[in-house]
């Protein structure tokens, strides 16, 4: 016990990094089993990436654009660019945390959020020019909204916004930038008629499992996530990870039971969507409204994101990993919520917060207007710049962002990666490299020695 209560301290680094830093690979895990297998390893290729080369943009000039002490009126400046001088004078967050724990939290943030809009390219997006889209995205996307929410200097934190984990720069941006991807991406091919949806293409999961997996990783990281961004210990983180907790409860039971009223089954990709719906919804809330709400803040959020997934081929777009329903759609719907439900006692609980005047629920009747203007700048920021960013790489020479069809086809990991060589498998011991790819009944089970199995056109969907 004493263990843990020293790895919750105040002071000790431990309360936000153990868990947070997951959510990157396990955001790949969810999406690897949401792909047909033969793109499956690229997302878990792409969450890699996205780890390591939006980490050293964070430290070259990422922190320092959203968290200098000195700034412009738009975005910060370089005068932290590198970590330069970032050790123990106080960060923004919180005098009593020095700035190189509080940038050393904010690498897992700026990591996770190119993650969630990396799933956009969807088995037809080159992987280079993704890559060097993902880079540009968190420039002039993800480090202007977080400055505008989360730096004193902001216009949103000025105004009054209530964003406490970053609904903003983290949901509504990757989600409505995930569609303006898709679009520009166009629809997937299907000259097999293989599509279970008869207006959009859409595709069976190949592995719920890792979807599950992804899933159960996800939802502990969020503890970390929401719970830290008290930037202190003290009741409001655990009120915190209690509100949470029970949103991501009330938001798989509700997708489930929509499920089983339109479908009368139930499935794991359903539930795992309601969750992570739900967890989507609190993270701008979870340090404003009452624990009695949350669970109806991810009931209603997982409504909302159910029903956007029902009606997506309205929209005519190939979104097929419904980045847009939960994570645009239920990122605006929370900050709609946290506007609605937000009390003034809450914030209170940290012994440091006195200014929050809450929202309807202490009649403070202007909070709502904050609240949508602050969600309808991140939707229209981060969709038009993507389309520009996105417009502008693909005219680049060598850099279109859509694959050929006939790597489509095949299957993105055969075209990028090695551990797919051409039309064979390269299996290990006993398993194969990709899920749902196994030795012909021929081959001795357990071998230490690779195997090299053939893998026929019709395996690769």
């Amino acid at each position: 016990m004493s263990l843990l209560v020293r790895m919750i301290h105040l002071n000790d680094p431990n309360m936000r990094l153990y868990s947070s830093r997951q959510i990157t690979p396990a955001i790949g895990f969810l999406y690897a089993g949401m792909h047909r297998r033969k793109a499956a390893l690229t997302m878990i290729f792409q969450s890699l990436f996205c780890a390591c080369a939006c980490g050293i943009q964070f430290w070259v000039y990422g922190y320092s654009l959203y968290q200098s002490h000195t700034t412009g009126p738009f975005i910060g400046d370089l005068s932290l660019a590198g970590l330069h001088n970032v050790l123990a004078s106080p960060s923004l967050a919180n005098p009593d945390i020095p700035d190189i724990l509080y940038a050393a939290f904010g690498f897992t943030f700026v990591t996770a959020t190119a993650m969630i809009l990396a799933g956009a390219m969807l088995e037809r997006g080159r992987l280079f020019p993704s890559m060097l889209f993902l880079l540009c995205w968190t420039t002039f996307v993800y480090y202007v909204l977080a400055y505008f929410e989360w730096n004193p200097n902001g216009w949103l934190y000025k105004l009054g916004v209530y964003d406490f984990a970053g609904s903003g720069p983290v949901h509504i941006a990757s989600g409505f930038s995930a569609l303006a991807w898709a679009l520009m991406l166009g629809r997937r091919k299907d000259p097999h008629g293989e599509s279970i949806h008869p207006k959009v293409p859409h595709f069976k999961p190949h592995n719920p499992f890792l979807v599950g997996l992804g899933t159960i990783l996800i939802w502990f990281g969020w503890f970390a996530f929401n719970g830290a961004s008290t930037a202190n210990l003290s009741l409001r983180s655990i009120y915190v990870v209690v509100n949470t907790n029970l949103a991501a409860c009330g938001g798989g039971i509700t997708w489930v039971l929509l499920e089983y009223l339109f479908h009368r089954k139930f499935s794991i990709i359903g539930f795992c969507s309601g969750i992570i719906s739900g967890l989507v919804g609190i993270t701008p809330a979870a340090g404003f409204v009452p624990v009695y709400v949350s669970a109806l803040v991810g009931a209603l959020t997982s409504t909302s994101s159910f029903f956007t997934v029902r009606y997506k081929h309205l929209l005519g777009v190939d979104e097929g990993l419904d980045i847009f329903a939960i994570h645009g759609v239920g990122g605006f719907v929370g900050d709609i919520l946290t506007g609605f439900f937000a009390a003034r006692f809450v914030p209170a609980l940290d012994g440091r917060t006195n200014t929050y005047t809450g929202g309807w629920w202490d009649r403070e009747w202007k909070q709502m207007g904050y609240q949508l203007a602050a969600a309808t700048t991140c939707a229209a920021w981060s969709f038009v710049v993507s389309i520009v960013l996105l417009f502008v790489i693909d005219k680049i020479p060598g850099l279109h962002i859509r694959a050929s069809e006939e790597d489509e086809i095949k299957g993105l990991d055969f075209k990028y990666l090695m551990d797919v060589e051409g039309d064979t498998m390269v299996l290990y011991g006993g398993g194969s490299v990709t899920p749902g790819f196994t030795a012909g009944s021929s081959e001795r089970a357990g071998s230490s020695e690779g195997v090299v199995v053939p893998v026929g056109v019709e395996k690769r969907d």
